[in-house]
């Protein structure tokens, strides 16, 4: 069921948001020790605000389409009066005394709040293999990574137990989940949604967004959490319209830049062949397809990882000292980024500027890319190489390959399900348009979600 499925039926009595809630709660129990999704589950709180949310519908106050849906929040968002961990033993006993921006303004829309689930430690990570509080687990497979940083928040969607989560992406960390869960997910442009309340990985960087069932589903969360927030620095003035795509919605005549470098280069058959079914797809919807050759991917990311490195150190400096409450993959990469010069960082700030100015210039022949979400489908759990190719590959590097310099472009971009591999696992497709349109890849994965472009449930596993 889909957000606007949920509240349709709770407008017309069908459901009660204490009933949805509920349902909600018992799910997350039965699939707690299986998924692992779940580093504090908030019941008390859930069903106090669906009865709330029950009577004020009753009342006739009507707080919009989240208004009594039961929803989670990546460990990363202040919670008032939650304790709220980042996915660290650094901050295993914090306990937030406001919210986060985004936590406030979805409160202010009437969602319901489950919980806060498990990540990557400190959202320094792809697998959310988290070695203080135990790894998440894909829904479509135990043994395969659920991809993170916000792993918890892919999994409790593609599973059914929450109607929509709120996760980060600093270099794909919304994406890959979405992409490896068979969710959507929605990295908006930087500056759109506040960062206010969320634990910092790289300032310049850092992203917030939701994984959700549908398309749509993605606007509804995005019209309540995007504006202007003079508590962050980077946020943005511009006007937030109303992203929710109409039914019936047209690519008619839409320009879709397919790559001719970097982005078919090295991937798995079974996702090329997804994505360019995907492809074909959205050209029988009316758009059209226009080969393009994008700019120095490969030089882009090497820019991110510099920058996120520098930032990400400087960010976690104060508790370096205590080295024992760090897990060995996060402690190595704060150990390299306080290895970066000054000089380094500022040509990474350099290049990233001129290539920012040449995507621009891609921008005027095209409304949208469109990629692969990640060259490959899952890994599975403590994999750490990957074949293909006829190469070895490192998990980390290749699963950011087709999104860290997006994050260092601040682009919006839009993960949604494209296919199953023969293994039965998620194929992804991703969507990524000029600053402040996410109106483009938003209308154009509703339209081909709209035409049969999506994956069944995955099968039950708990």
């Amino acid at each position: 069921m889909t957000i606007l499925q949920a509240a349709a039926d709770l407008r017309a009595r069908r459901v009660s948001s204490a009933e949805l809630t509920t349902d909600s709660l018992a799910r997350i129990r039965r699939a707690q020790p299986a998924l692992n999704a779940y580093l504090t589950v908030t019941e008390d709180l859930a069903l106090s605000q669906a009865a709330q949310a029950d009577a004020e519908l009753a009342a006739g106050k009507d707080r919009g389409p989240l208004h009594g849906i039961p929803i989670a929040y990546k460990d990363l968002f202040f919670t008032r009066g939650i304790r709220t961990t980042a996915g660290s033993r650094v901050y295993s006993d914090f306990v937030p005394e406001h919210d986060a921006a985004v936590v406030e303004r979805l409160n202010a829309a009437g969602a319901v709040n489950t919980g806060k689930l498990n990540q990557h430690e400190l959202a320094y990570g792809i697998t959310s293999a988290n070695p203080h509080y135990g790894p998440v687990r894909n829904p479509w497979n135990a043994a395969h990574s659920p991809g993170g940083s916000s792993g918890g928040s892919g999994a409790a969607v593609a599973a059914g137990l929450v109607f929509a989560a709120m996760g980060t992406d600093t270099g794909g960390s919304i994406r890959i989940p979405a992409g490896f869960c068979g969710t959507v997910g929605l990295k908006p442009t930087y500056g759109r949604v506040s960062r206010y309340g969320v634990f910092p990985l790289g300032y310049s960087l850092d992203h917030m967004g939701p994984l959700t069932a549908s398309v749509r589903d993605a606007a509804l969360v995005l019209n309540a959490i995007a504006g202007y927030d003079p508590r962050d620095p980077g946020s943005s003035h511009r006007e937030v319209p109303d992203f929710l795509p109409p039914t019936n919605v047209s690519v008619r005549s839409l320009r879709i830049g397919v790559p001719e470098n970097f982005y078919f280069d090295v991937v798995d058959p079974e996702v090329e062949s997804a994505v360019r079914s995907a492809l074909a797809r959205a050209e029988s919807l009316g758009a059209e397809l226009h080969p393009v050759r994008v700019p120095d991917v490969d030089a882009l990311n090497t820019v991110a990882r510099i920058i996120l490195l520098a930032e990400a150190s400087a960010t976690i400096q104060p508790h370096l000292a205590n080295r024992s409450k760090f897990g060995a993959d996060v402690l190595a990469l704060f150990d390299q980024g306080r290895l970066i010069s000054a000089v380094d960082y500022i040509d990474a700030q350099r290049l990233r500027r001129r290539i920012r100015a040449e995507f621009n210039q891609l921008w005027r022949r095209v409304d949208c890319l469109a990629t692969p979400t990640t060259p490959t489908t899952s890994p599975r759990i403590g994999e750490n190489t990957i074949q293909i190719a006829g190469r070895t590959e490192d998990v980390r590097l290749l699963t950011t390959r087709f999104m860290r310099g997006i994050n260092a472009l601040g682009f919006p971009a839009l993960s949604i399900p494209c296919g199953l591999s023969g293994a039965q696992l998620p194929v992804g497709f991703q969507l990524i348009a000029p600053p402040f349109r996410e109106d483009v890849i938003l209308t154009l994965g509703a339209a081909l979600e709209d035409s049969g472009l999506t994956v069944p449930d995955p099968p039950p596993t708990y």
